[in-house]
């Protein structure tokens, strides 16, 4: 019995045998490294470096306000007629293939008496294209038209459609409003009169009212308002109009 446990211990603390002529293996670099306790920690700590380092530079670009106001027009309420949302591209003719037109005849005969509000124009241009009512500045969704010899003129329409609204406001003046194709719509106001009623249809170039004054615009004498919506947003008819 006391030999067979002398064996059994001499197994046990025998040194493992080399292969003849080799060299006798010896733990790697890597085992002894990996066997230090602050290994995989320290290797965590550093991924999770690195995972930071990475989300933190993609999200780096996307840090600003793409509603950034503009300089000197933070008292200036937006409205609907935020030019920049709408696509002039996508509303510049109708079903019918038609091309927008201005509403009047002998368009060079015509000046422009307030512009449409451009948020990118010169801040000169941008004070001009605001409309004043109880102290509060709106920007202005339309482009209003009169002739250069202040005389009366017919206002037509700029695409064939369907007359929607045919009426008088409190502070525009008489208004009309044609549906297009393409979710576009043509509305027309400081009418003196109008010579259409709502469900008609009308051709392009038809003679729909006279241009006349509206108490919200008395200084801009006989002229139109004229206005442009893509989908349901104002967009600047001079962009859409290809003038010969």
């Amino acid at each position: 019995m006391n030999n067979e446990g002398n064996k059994t211990t001499r197994k046990i603390d025998e040194s493992p045998k080399s292969v003849a002529g080799s060299v006798p293996a010896k733990p790697s670099g890597w085992k002894k490294l990996l066997s230090k306790r602050w290994v995989f920690p320290a290797a965590y700590m550093a991924a999770a470096a690195i995972i930071v380092t990475i989300l933190w530079l993609n999200a780096g670009g996307q840090g600003k306000d793409a509603d950034q106001s503009v300089p000197g027009q933070a008292s200036v309420e937006t409205g609907a007629g935020a030019e920049e949302t709408a696509s002039p591209d996508a509303a510049q003719a109708a079903a019918n293939g038609e091309t927008l037109r201005w509403p009047v005849d002998k368009f060079e005969s015509f000046k422009t008496v307030m512009a449409f509000y451009d948020a990118s124009a010169p801040e000169e241009e941008r004070q001009a294209a605001l409309i004043e009512r109880d102290n509060q500045f709106t920007p202005h969704t339309a482009v209003d038209l009169a002739r250069i010899d202040a005389k009366d003129f017919n206002v037509l329409a700029a695409l064939s459609g369907e007359v929607t609204v045919a009426e008088q406001t409190p502070v525009n003046g008489y208004e009309v409003r044609i549906k297009h194709g393409n979710g576009l719509e043509t509305v027309y106001q400081s009418l003196k009169d109008i010579k259409v009623q709502v469900g008609q249809q009308v051709e392009q170039g038809d003679v729909i009212g006279s241009a006349g004054q509206s108490p919200l615009e008395t200084a801009e004498g006989i002229h139109v308002h004229f206005e442009v919506l893509s989908n349901g947003t104002s967009v600047n008819p001079a962009s859409m109009i290809k003038t010969e």
